[in-house]
């Protein structure tokens, strides 16, 4: 699932499905979803496919534009840091957010 998050709210149903783990009202910030020019939502797919998703989504930013993965997949841990490093490009975040993770890259050249 993609979806902008200039267009994501917390009435939207896309918002609340990458919430899906925090109640609506729960306003800790450790499991706020990271800002980004883009949200992709790769949850419940397994290797390589959150990483190929997310090979894909860059392809379609411009230069310093960012993208937020979100996946389940316990090899994703691994295997995005490994794919960022690879593709020169910058792992901003990284965070657990109860059962998934989220993962910010920048986008360069």
């Amino acid at each position: 699932m993609l979806f902008r998050s200039g267009s994501a709210n917390r009435t939207d149903p896309a918002w609340s499905h990458a919430l899906d783990t925090a109640p609506p009202d729960d306003d800790r910030p450790e499991l706020a979803l990271p800002v980004a020019d883009l949200t992709l939502d790769a949850r419940g797919h397994h290797c390589p496919v959150p990483t190929l998703r997310l090979r894909r989504a860059l392809e379609g930013l411009k230069a310093g534009q960012t993208v937020c993965l979100l996946a389940d997949d316990p090899m994703a841990r691994i295997d995005v840091p490994h794919f960022v490093s690879q593709a020169d490009h910058v792992l901003l975040d990284s965070r657990d957010l109860g059962g998934w993770r989220a993962f910010v890259v920048r986008k360069l050249g």
